[in-house]
This record gives C-alpha cells, structure tokens and sequence, in this order.
C-alpha cells in the first residue's frame, strides 16, 4: 500500500541556516548555534496548520535533513538537538510522523520509509536523486494548498 508522505529538508527550505551572519565559520568551528537561531523561511502558521490538516487526513509528515558537512560525533548530537528545538521552537502543534537527521550527504530517499513521497528541498541535486515527487521550496505552500 503506498502512503501519501510528504518530508522538508531544514536547512535552507524551511530555516534560514544561510541568513545567519557568519554561519559558515560558525559551523567550521563546531557552533551549532546557527541551527538553533535560524528564522523561519515562510509563515510557520500557515505551515504548521496545512500539515495539521494534512495529517487529520492519513498523510505522513517528516523531516529528513543533513547534519553539517565538517562534522565530529559530539557536534552532531549539539547539530541534532538544535534541529530538533528548532522544529518545536517554530512547528511545535506538528505531529511528526518521522525526523531524520543524518550525515551530510546521505542519500534522502535511501533513509526514509516513503521515498515515493513528496520532497521539499533546496538542494537540486537531492530533489533530481528523489525516488517520488521534488519541489523546489518556493513551492511549498501553493503545493500543500493544491493536495
């Protein structure tokens, strides 16, 4: 039976990790604060109550994001915890039915359980790797509005 899932990556597509002043020395320096401090990159209400919605009627609604790209064992749980606050920060009434945060570069579609979903993802290159439907993250809410 296929499931009707829909999944966002984080950075880039829904927080605005590249609007920090500094993110990248900050990174480089093992700093996850740019993952905790990021502002949303659309109107979390209306997010939050479309996948509310959404999720009342069966769809699976995940998360699947990478950790940083210069990376030890004790920055990717800080990396993890600071994703995780951020997403109960800014969606706290979503549900979710799945949150994976794994190694920078790991295929997406290889990690999830519906890789025949819905992909929201700034990255070109995973949006072309993904086994279901990709869209660009200026496409969410009019996609979301249309399902």
């Amino acid at each position: 039976m296929r499931m009707n899932a829909i999944y966002f990556d984080m950075d880039g597509t829904i927080a605005n990790l590249y609007g920090n002043p500094n993110w990248l020395d900050m990174l480089r320096n093992f700093d996850p604060t740019p993952y905790a401090t990021a502002e949303p990159l659309l109107n979390m209400n209306s997010l939050a109550r479309k996948l509310n919605a959404l999720r009342r009627m069966g769809w699976h609604i995940g998360i699947v994001s990478w950790l940083s790209k210069e990376s030890t064992a004790e920055y990717d749980i800080a990396v993890t915890e600071a994703k995780k606050r951020w997403l109960n920060r800014h969606l706290h009434s979503v549900e979710w039915d799945e949150i994976v945060i794994v190694p920078y570069g790991t295929p997406k579609q290889n990690i999830v359980q519906f890789a025949d979903g819905i992909l929201f993802d700034d990255e070109e290159r995973n949006r072309n790797a993904w086994t279901g439907t990709a869209y660009d993250v200026n496409e969410i809410l009019s996609i979301l509005r249309s399902l």
